[in-house]
């Protein structure tokens, strides 16, 4: 199946978005992006040519203004940044940073957890689908109002760009989507309150959580649990990008809509609105243990319609497209790998 590679696109809300860009055969570059479609390389901007988009993280409050005030003056042919603007069109589009944390919340959309609950019922189980979902619901609204978020640690290896082929594992039985919001850290974050947690968030981008289902449980070990490095952490199994979005550009996103097309055919369409914990309850439970630093990523979760949803997993030649409301784009083709 041939798949033409989808073009970068400048369309995310706000005046200006943060990226990582390459020309050919060049080093990637801490970008500024503009809706205009236009990019400024902002080791040039700042005169630091060991600049990265992490490290922009790492003085958010200091460079946000800047970085506005650049992008106010990149349509201005009067500046002195002027001739230091560059087209994306021709520019490669990596994932927009390299964190050094990524948390993942699971379990976090409540029709996501109904659906693979039913899914995942036992061959006894002498409820009907109907009676199991109706029950699993109560579940989750009990769950809300009365536990904790369930938060734990994936690989910044796993990273790819966001117009990248996603290798499939010759051992992945079941690899499946799970399109999701994912937050920017901006500030430390070590034990704050729910109140206190937006504060500490800089933006948000997409990510595209890549699941093998078939090694979430361990066979050979029941009672650990779960398995995270092995089903979520093979290389490239989280697309991500295009564009970091400031959070101050993005008026609710507790009411993102979060759309995966597989092939064309929509198969994730939710709101944020559908989760359990929002993104306050998250980053404050995720720092009452470990210390969130600038650019590391909180992922928020995954809405209900991955494959085992639909009973149709990740094969080779899939493309799929993700979007985010006011975050762009991203379109990612899967490539089976031979067992070797």
């Amino acid at each position: 199946m041939s798949v033409k590679p989808a073009a970068p696109s400048a369309s995310f809300s706000g005046p200006f978005a943060l990226g990582t860009l390459s020309a050919p055969d060049q080093a990637s570059f801490p970008g500024l992006v503009v809706p205009e479609g236009r990019v400024l390389d902002l080791r040039t901007a700042f005169g630091d040519p060991a600049l990265t988009t992490r490290r922009l993280f790492e003085r958010w409050d200091e460079v946000l203004p800047r970085l506005g005030a650049l992008a106010a003056n990149g349509t201005d042919s009067h500046t002195d940044t002027a001739d230091a603007w560059q087209p994306l069109d021709g520019l490669r589009v990596h994932a927009p940073l390299e964190p050094r944390q990524v948390f993942q919340s699971g379990a976090n959309y409540r029709q996501h957890v109904i659906d693979l609950e039913v899914a995942h019922r036992a061959p006894d189980d002498p409820r009907t689908p109907e009676a199991a979902r109706a029950e699993i619901a109560e579940v989750m609204d009990r769950r809300a109002a009365e536990d904790l978020p369930y938060v734990f640690i994936g690989l910044p290896s796993a990273i790819t760009g966001p117009y990248d082929d996603v290798v499939l594992p010759s051992w992945a039985e079941q690899p499946d989507w799970e399109l999701e919001l994912a937050v920017v850290i901006g500030r430390p974050a070590y034990r704050v309150s729910v109140s206190e947690a937006l504060a500490h968030v800089a933006g948000y981008t997409i990510a595209n959580d890549l699941t093998d289902r078939a090694t979430v449980f361990r066979r050979d070990m029941k009672a650990i649990g779960t398995d995270w490095l092995r089903s979520k952490n093979a290389p490239g199994f989280t697309p991500l990008g295009p564009w970091i979005v400031p959070a101050a550009s993005i008026a609710d996103p507790g009411d993102l809509r979060v759309t995966l097309k597989l092939n064309g055919e929509t198969m994730q369409d939710e709101s944020t609105r559908d989760m359990l914990f929002g993104i306050a309850r998250l980053v404050s439970y995720a720092s009452q243990t470990a210390r969130l630093l600038p650019g590391d990523l909180v992922l928020t979760g995954s809405p209900a319609g991955n494959g085992m949803h639909w009973g149709r997993l990740l094969r080779d030649g899939d493309v799929m497209d993700g979007s985010i409301t006011g975050l762009g784009a991203q379109r990612t083709r899967c490539i089976a790998r031979e067992a070797s």
